[in-house]
């Protein structure tokens, strides 16, 4: 009799345990030093936007920045044991054990650089690329089938430009190259890295087979407007469009982009803020939807995201801006099929989810957002 009433729990309990395997996987960076510096896994329920933590992965420290492998097999993060400290930082190579949101340690390498604040992997998966916010630099690491990296094939230190002879150094102080992003183009082909302190664009070739960058000859670098403050760009899938949003200026700046010899053209620059807005705020980063009608950008001290549209030539309409429920939203991601956005509230201790409009491009909270601690970055693996 006992039997017979056990059945169908057990046959709940293992039906339970599959629908849950098959939820996207989130992988979360804590932004903190120490064991309070984690990497925390979540299955993510895309019926509801709901978020269910099941393993938190404590071998690293300051994790600021997350990339997964194209085959999602592998995971790299930024690590330092002080952030920004006297000492170069490092990436450390993980490898996912299946479904279970566990990270298995694989090595280090030097990240050739102090706060190491990025980090992306290329289509190829043997192409590690880190950029170093204090230090202005950014590196190319090769990484093997099994994922372990090896140590830098290409370091660059990047330059400013001098101060006009006429300027007044009391006043205007010499400005230092910050490198906040380094991303890889659509074809593979070039990567990009935004600078903050240099407000420029620098552009690289890369050579997947060795993953080594070499300064792109038809076109070094891109400027913006003094006081800028590039931070994060993307590329849209054609890869003939990057955005990029400034830090300082609390502005989205599009350009046009030839795939071919990798050269940049600024068309425009818009603001993420409200006209009336007085106080400060400083951008953080940028997504594209699915679908790339609209782009959303986050405001850290405004606390908000900002929704705009993309024109059919790729120009920038703002349609709202919408709070993101927690102070300083660090870091966005739009799920592959544009239903939901996420948005890391490092400052607020926690991941807000919200559903997405397809019509308008709008947001609506999915509900309280889940405690975190320093939520930084967010990755996902479908």
């Amino acid at each position: 009799m006992k039997m017979r009433f056990l059945l169908p729990l057990l046959v709940c309990l293992t039906a339970s345990s599959a629908a849950l395997a098959d939820l996207p996987l989130l992988f979360i960076s804590a932004f903190a030093p120490g064991e309070k510096g984690a990497i925390h896994s979540f299955k993510f329920d895309p019926t509801n936007g709901s978020l269910e933590e099941i393993a938190r992965n404590t071998e690293v420290s300051n994790p600021f920045f997350l990339a997964v492998s194209k085959d999602n097999r592998f995971l790299y993060a930024t690590y330092s044991k002080q952030f920004g400290g006297k000492e170069n930082e490092h990436i450390s190579s993980y490898a996912l054990e299946g479904r279970s949101g566990k990270l298995r340690s694989l090595n280090q390498e030097s990240s050739h650089g102090r706060a190491t604040c990025y980090v992306t992997v290329d289509a190829t998966g043997h192409s590690v690329l880190a950029a170093n916010y204090s230090s202005g630099t950014v590196a190319s690491l090769f990484a093997s089938e099994d994922g372990t990296l090896h140590s830098a094939t290409s370091v660059f230190q990047h330059e400013v430009d001098p101060l006009p002879a006429a300027a007044d150094t009391s006043k205007q102080k010499p400005k230092q190259p910050n490198a906040h992003c380094i991303v890889v183009s659509p074809d593979n082909r070039f990567a990009l890295s935004a600078d903050l302190g240099a407000d420029k664009i620098f552009i690289y070739k890369l050579d997947a087979a060795t993953a080594r960058l070499t300064p792109n000859e038809a076109q070094r670098e891109a400027k913006l407007p003094a006081g800028s403050g590039p931070r994060h760009l993307i590329f849209n899938k054609a890869g003939n469009r990057v955005y990029v949003i400034n830090e300082l200026n609390n502005t989205v700046s599009f350009f046009r982009y030839d795939p071919d010899t990798g050269v940049l053209t600024l068309n425009q620059t818009i603001s993420t803020l409200p006209d009336d807005f007085a106080g400060k705020s400083f951008c953080a980063d940028l997504k594209l939807g699915a679908d790339e009608t609209f782009l959303y950008g986050t405001n850290r001290g405004h606390d908000s995201v900002v929704i705009f549209r993309v024109g059919a030539d790729g120009a920038l309409l703002r349609e709202g801006i919408e709070p993101s429920l927690g102070k300083g939203p660090q870091n966005l991601l739009v799920t592959p099929e544009g239903k939901w956005l996420l948005c890391a509230n490092m400052a607020g201790d926690n991941v807000a989810v919200f559903s997405i409009d397809p019509s308008s491009g709008k947001l609506k909270s999915a509900g309280t957002p889940t405690p975190m601690p320093r939520p930084s970055c967010i990755r996902m693996v479908p």
